[in-house]
C-alpha cells in the first residue's frame, strides 16, 4: 500500500511517500480502507519527535480518518466489512489502509461525506469534551474562542452556540473573522488590529468571558487572563502560537479562575465511554444542522508538503484533508 512514511523524527520535511505492506487485523482490530485523513497540528509535532506519543520509526503519521471497513479481526461485534466509518489512530492514517482498535472506530455520522468525517473526530471531539466535560459551559454564558477560524477553534464556535452560549471569536484578519461569524460567532475580534482584553471587556460590559477556549497560547493566553470574569474557566488546548505561557497564580487566585489542561486523546485510554457518548451527542447536533464541518482544502497524499506548510503558516481555515 502507498503511505507517507517518517524514517526519522526530523520534521515534516523529512517525510516521504513509499510502499508498505498492508496491515492485517489481530484480535479486537479493524483495517479500514482510508478514503480521507485529517491533518492536525499534532502530526507536525509527531514528525518532529515533539509530540506526547513518540512512535518508533519508521512509522506512518496521521491521527484521524474516514473510510470503509476492509477487514475485521477476531472478536469484533457490531461492525461489518463495507461499513462506512470514521476512526482515530495513534499513527497510520496517512496511508491507503489503516489498522484501528475496534473501540476507536465509529459509524460515519449521517449527512457527512468522507472528507468532512475525516476531520471530525479530533477537532469536534476535542471541543465537545473541553466545553462539556471540563468547562461545564452553561446556556447564557460568554465563551471566548481563540484561533476561531482554525481546525479546532471553528468547532468550538459551533458547539458553543449549540450549547446556548454567547460566542466571542478571535482570529487573525477580517476574512478569518468572517468565517467565525458565518459559523455562529456572535462577535469577532481581529487580534492583529484590536486589543483582545479591551474588546472583550467592551463586548461584555466590563464583565469578561466565563469560559476561554485556547488552542493558541503565547500572547493570546496572556490577554485571556486579563479578559475573564470572576469564577471563569480557562481551557488550555494547545500552543499553535509557539510559546508555552507561564500562568501568574495571583490572577487565578484573585478572580477564582480555573486553568484547566485538556488533552482529548488521553480519554481514549482512560474514559472511552465518554468518547462514545460524546460522538452520539455530536451526531445529534449534526442532524439538527448545528455543526457544519468546514474543509479548507482537500489534497492528494502526494501534496503532503503543501498541506503541512499551509497548516503551519496558519493560512488554512477549518480543516485540511489528505486523500490517499
Amino acid at each position: 500500500m502507498r503511505a507517507l512514511i517518517c524514517d526519522a523524527p526530523e520534521g515534516y520535511e523529512s517525510l516521504r511517500l513509499g510502499e508498505l505492506p498492508a496491515p492485517e487485523p489481530g484480535p479486537g482490530e479493524i483495517v479500514v480502507a482510508v478514503k480521507a485523513a485529517g491533518l492536525n497540528f499534532a502530526d507536525s509535532l509527531m514528525a518532529a519527535g515533539k509530540y506526547q506519543v513518540k512512535p518508533n520509526p519508521p512509522f506512518v503519521p496521521g491521527l484521524e480518518l474516514a473510510g470503509i471497513i476492509h477487514a475485521l479481526g477476531p472478536g469484533i461485534a457490531g461492525r461489518a466489512v463495507g461499513d462506512k466509518v470514521m476512526a482515530m489512530v495513534d499513527q497510520g492514517a496517512f496511508a491507503e489502509m489503516a489498522l484501528c482498535r475496534a473501540g476507536d472506530v465509529f459509524p460515519l455520522p449521517p449527512g457527512l461525506d468522507f472528507p468532512a468525517a475525516a476531520g471530525f473526530p479530533i477537532a469536534y471531539g476535542t471541543s465537545y469534551g473541553a466545553l462539556v466535560w471540563k468547562a461545564r459551559l452553561q446556556p447564557g454564558e460568554t465563551l471566548l474562542v481563540h484561533g476561531a477560524a482554525g481546525g479546532v477553534g471553528l468547532t468550538a464556535v459551533e458547539i458553543g452556540k449549540a450549547l446556548g452560549a454567547r460566542v466571542i471569536a478571535t482570529a487573525g484578519g477580517p476574512d478569518k473573522c468572517a468565517i467565525a461569524i458565518a459559523h455562529g460567532a456572535d462577535d469577532a475580534i481581529d487580534y492583529r488590529e484590536e486589543d483582545i482584553r479591551e474588546r472583550v471587556k467592551a463586548l461584555t460590559g466590563g464583565r469578561g468571558a466565563d469560559v476561554v477556549y485556547d488552542p493558541v497560547g503565547g500572547d493570546v493566553f496572556d490577554a485571556s487572563l486579563r479578559a475573564v470574569a470572576w469564577n471563569a474557566r480557562l481551557i488550555v488546548i494547545g500552543f499553535a502560537g509557539g510559546r508555552v505561557p507561564q500562568i501568574p497564580a495571583n490572577i487565578l487566585l484573585v478572580k477564582n479562575v480555573d486553568a484547566l489542561g485538556f488533552y482529548w486523546g488521553s480519554y481514549r485510554q482512560h474514559r472511552p465511554d465518554l468518547l462514545a457518548a460524546g460522538f452520539e451527542a455530536l451526531g445529534a447536533m449534526v442532524a439538527k444542522g448545528q455543526l457544519k464541518p468546514h474543509i479548507s482544502e482537500i489534497l492528494p497524499l502526494a501534496a503532503w508538503r503543501q498541506a503541512f506548510e499551509t497548516l503551519l503558516a496558519r493560512r488554512s481555515t477549518g480543516k485540511i484533508v489528505l486523500t490517499p
